[in-house]
């Protein structure tokens, strides 16, 4: 074994970020039979010739807009059909096939339309939007059902509605589901904010469950008015907004700092996902220096300091990033890694992707770092927080 692949190798790694590309008839099959007609599905687009989704009034992305591990050409090209997708996009057994390959042991699972796109499931009839996030949820748990113990489903919520959504975390966490896929700036979406108090019951139990809050890019970031991010054709503007929206989770971060979120809730743990981590260290360095400029510690004099909440209960992950020995060892303990499988940022090497997969990406960008900060990053902080050991 060379010394690179023994890098990648000696720690069971664990993905803190990929996602599933939800088949054409996961909701047609799984609602109730009177709300079929009704449910989430493909159609043709007139204009383009591809499928699309058709979600209440809005026809949004392709059904393989996110479908593009492996793909022969750049981004915004993707698989005109499922079929010419790779299979481990939407099908467990071939999603098992590429985590050997790849080099990845566990990997935490989120949904790619309706993690983008809430705000057409927000707008559905009531009971047909519960039914979808249900199905969804039952889908993911059948996905990981072929192999427990290395596919980690995550919970969607019908945020829309606070009661249907702590019963259904309950549900969830019942049937093992390890974490809450949660939204950064709920205002958005026409919701309350994380510091109006409003979200105060769902967070305290699931403080209580021990599940962590997951904010992954997009997740109310995105509106109805956003749609056009994914529909341009330039693939240069899309590099330029694709890097600032995923750095948009910094104002979630401030935000849970500063709302007093993390002091209400001390045992609550929240994960930034696909937002990187290079910019942290300024981050969390310029919020401090602000906050005590402005006066904080004297008057908020029973709170910690910006970076001890971060520290004591905010992590974030990294994929491509490389020269992380350069920083790591500020927030060893507050770093995972992901894959972000298989979307067009992703590590899914192919022809029109400058990628490497996760076994040569780990070997080439974390070599410097020692055995034990390795282990943490790639194994250890999210066994810790995912409950996954």
């Amino acid at each position: 074994m060379t010394v690179q692949a023994q890098v990648a190798d000696d720690v069971a790694v664990i993905d803190c970020d990929s996602h599933l590309i939800e088949p054409a008839d996961l909701w047609s099959t799984r609602v109730p039979v009177k709300l079929k007609d009704q449910a989430p599905h493909v159609e043709t687009d007139p204009e383009s010739g591809r499928m699309r989704w058709r979600v209440g009034r809005h026809l949004l992305t392709t059904l393989t807009t996110g479908a593009y591990a492996g793909w022969t050409e750049p981004y915004p090209s993707t698989p005109p059909t499922a079929e010419e997708a790779d299979p481990a996009c939407y099908e467990p057994h071939a999603r098992v096939e590429r985590l050997d390959e790849h080099g990845i042991a566990k990997q935490l699972l989120f949904p790619n339309l309706l993690g983008f796109q809430v705000f057409a499931f927000a707008q559905l009839e009531h009971e047909l939007g519960l039914a979808c996030v249900r199905a969804y949820n039952d889908f993911q748990n059948d996905f990981c059902s072929i192999a427990p113990d290395r596919l980690i489903p995550q919970m969607f919520l019908p945020f829309w509605d606070l009661d249907s959504s702590l019963a259904e975390m309950k549900r969830c966490a019942e049937l093992g589901h390890r974490a809450i896929n949660f939204g950064v700036d709920m205002e958005r979406i026409g919701l309350p904010s994380i510091r109006s108090g409003h979200w105060d019951p769902l967070l305290s139990q699931a403080q209580d469950l021990g599940l962590p809050l997951v904010f992954h890019i997009g997740f109310s970031q995105t509106t109805e008015e956003d749609l056009g991010l994914f529909q341009r054709t330039d693939s240069i503007d899309i590099a330029k907004s694709a890097t600032l929206f995923m750095m948009g989770n910094a104002a979630g971060i401030v935000e849970i700092i500063l709302s007093g979120t993390a002091h209400k809730f001390p045992d609550l743990n929240f994960v930034s996902i696909e937002s990187g981590f290079g910019y942290v260290p300024y981050l969390i360095e310029s919020l401090e220096w602000q906050y005590m400029n402005m006066g904080g510690p004297s008057q908020r004099k029973d709170w910690l300091l910006p970076s001890e909440y971060f520290k004591r209960q905010i992590y974030v992950s990294i994929w491509f990033e490389s020269n992380i020995h350069r920083q790591i060892d500020l927030y060893p303990d507050n770093v995972m890694f992901s894959s972000d499988f298989p979307h067009p940022t992703s590590l899914s090497p192919g022809p029109g992707s400058i990628a490497r997969n996760a076994r040569e990406t780990i070997a080439a960008n974390l070599s410097e770092l020692t055995a034990e900060t390795r282990r943490k990053v790639l194994h250890d902080n999210a066994a810790r927080v995912y409950h996954l050991e």
